[in-house]
């Protein structure tokens, strides 16, 4: 695909709206015995097994290591130590900030169709040669399964490269009117200065797009992975620079949150914030901001998506076996730790004992495991102890509660990984924090309702939680699903009929919601790398102006 791309360019040709190449979400491969792609991938855990690959900072296309040395720790083996690393202390965050800044001219400078290509190759090795590597490192440094790694690693960070690309090369080709005696053009300048990118553990892909789409836009990034995805992060990092992303566009820098946060939010030159984590930390980031507007050179640009609240509604008409297959899968898959995970089901009273019947059926055949080693694992270890510790408090509260009683699961071991296993809890009332707060984990609760008040309901859904990014309703009449698009419409960024609330496709739903969940930009959208662009408008007339007075004077 990039070389297409490279050879239309070679050709001279101008890019077109109507597009040069054509680009599809990457399939996603199956992994099934005997298969090519499934001995590549158990050759590529093979090869992760009890090692652990050192991690430097990189800073103006250098390896750095400081004192402050750090491990990232398998979630399912806590004794595998999978990375070493080390944070950057303040005076390296300022050297990456200088080392960006003076990149960033020729960067931005050079044409979209060079900086997309580079990414299209990078799409390429990952759909290639890289593919396997990438998974493995996913699953073992993050606890993923082979499917949610596939659909993270490999497909979602693959759709984000190419689908950006298009979406840039689109952009340039959208230009303002011309008139007979003069030109008019817009020119998508990267911003003035360095955007911050901060990733959050739980997918691989959104580090790379974080970091990504910036960049592609042709502007300079300083990239803060997450601790807890060190791993796969920099494997993401060094498949960029082989594509050719020059050295210093990207600086990768593993840093401690409010060190990170407190030396980028108070250079002059910080125009941009990328951020994908928990609300307190984006409030937090704000805040800082706003205290530093006066000292900043532009106003930065703020995108953050920061997690939810997430809903499944059931009325009285649903399919149950889609409810409780799609429930299961939302609330459980990857333990629970997607921002969209369901994590409050709301099942009215007539149809609550076939629900329940079925989901507590489902639920005794969910396998919780290492999936590295069993591929017949549906999910694995929440990713660390203090997830763990978390997670254990709302389980416990669970039991204490007289409003809630444990229906199934809630088991915790961390004496060799930090297992939980798939937690239903039914409450009695619908305003116990448990159905409020994001817990992050594999804990669905349960509110049933009398079927009469459905629309009672809507209503509780839409104020009970500060959140408003994912949610669905399960619903077979069409008068009860327009219903609850309307009273439901800022209850979630993404809304599915008859759908689980996760699993979002590239270019097919792009992501995001408002509220506390975020700034909802919607990456995956053709609308995304705007907001990593200052555009100029530019006005070429030719024909000389022979008098300053106007018609009308004569």
């Amino acid at each position: 695909m990039w070389r297409a791309l490279r050879a239309l360019r070679g050709r001279g040709q101008r890019w077109q709206h109507h597009s040069a190449f054509q680009v599809a979400n990457e399939p996603i491969l199956e992994f099934k015995p005997g298969s090519p792609e499934r001995a590549a991938l158990q050759k590529a855990l093979a090869d992760l097994k009890d090692k652990t690959e050192a991690i430097p900072c990189v800073v103006g296309g250098e390896e750095v290591w400081t004192p402050a040395v750090r491990y990232q720790l398998s979630p399912f083996n806590h004794a595998h130590k999978v990375a070493k690393y080390c944070y950057a202390d303040k005076e390296l965050i300022n050297k990456a900030i200088n080392a960006a800044l003076a990149a960033r001219k020729e960067w931005d400078l050079k044409p979209v169709q060079d900086r997309a290509q580079i990414f299209l190759k990078a799409a390429d090795m990952l759909s290639g040669p890289r593919r396997a590597e990438v998974l493995a490192k996913t699953m073992v440094g993050q606890g993923k399964t082979v499917i949610q790694a596939e659909i993270d690693a490999a497909a979602e960070l693959i759709d984000f490269f190419r689908f950006n690309a298009k979406y840039a090369l689109e952009l340039e080709s959208s230009q303002p009117i011309s008139v007979d005696i003069s030109t008019n053009s817009m020119v998508y300048r990267g911003l003035e200065g360095f955007v911050a990118a901060v990733s959050p553990f739980n997918f691989t892909a959104i580090g790379g797009n974080l970091a990504g789409a910036p960049a592609l836009m042709g502007n300079v990034v300083l990239w803060k992975p997450s601790d807890t995805a060190l791993l796969s992060s920099y494997a993401v990092y060094r498949i960029l620079l082989e594509a050719g992303l020059p050295p210093s566009v990207v600086q990768f820098v593993p840093a401690d949150g409010p060190v990170f946060g407190d030396t980028v939010t108070s250079s002059e030159h910080f125009c941009g914030l990328n951020f994908t984590g928990s609300v307190p930390t984006f409030k937090r980031l704000w805040k800082q901001v706003s205290q530093n507007l006066d000292r900043y050179r532009n106003f930065p640009r703020l995108a953050g998506e920061c997690g939810g609240k997430n809903f499944h509604l059931v009325h009285s008409s649903a399919d149950v076996g889609s409810v409780v297959n799609g429930t299961l899968r939302s609330a459980f898959e990857y333990g629970g730790q997607k921002c969209s995970a369901c994590s409050r089901l709301y099942a009215p009273d007539s149809l609550w004992p076939q629900i329940k019947e079925k989901l507590l059926e489902e639920h005794g055949k969910i396998k919780v495991g290492d999936p590295a080693q069993d591929f017949g694992t549906f999910f694995s270890a929440v990713i660390d102890d203090k997830s763990f510790a978390r997670i254990k408090k709302w389980i416990e509260h669970a039991k204490k509660s007289p409003n809630l009683t444990i229906l199934a699961g809630g088991g915790c071991d961390d004496s060799v990984g930090y297992f939980i296993q798939p937690c239903i809890v039914e409450s009695k009332d619908p305003q116990d924090p448990i159905m409020k707060e994001e817990i992050f984990g594999p804990v669905l609760t349960v509110y049933v309702y009398p079927e009469r008040q459905y629309k009672e309901v809507l209503e509780l859904i839409d104020t009970t939680t500060p959140y408003g990014l994912t949610g669905a309703i399960f619903a077979q009449e069409k008068k009860i699903i327009d219903e609850a698009r309307s009273l439901l419409r800022n209850a979630a960024g993404n809304f599915y009929i008859n759908d689980k609330s996760t699993g979002a496709v590239v270019a097919q739903q792009p992501f995001g919601g408002s509220r506390v969940s975020g700034t909802n930009d919607k990456p995956g959208g053709p609308h995304y790398v705007l907001r990593w662009t200052s555009p100029q408008a530019i006005k070429e007339t030719h024909v000389p102006l022979r008098d300053w007075r106007y018609a009308y004077m004569q």
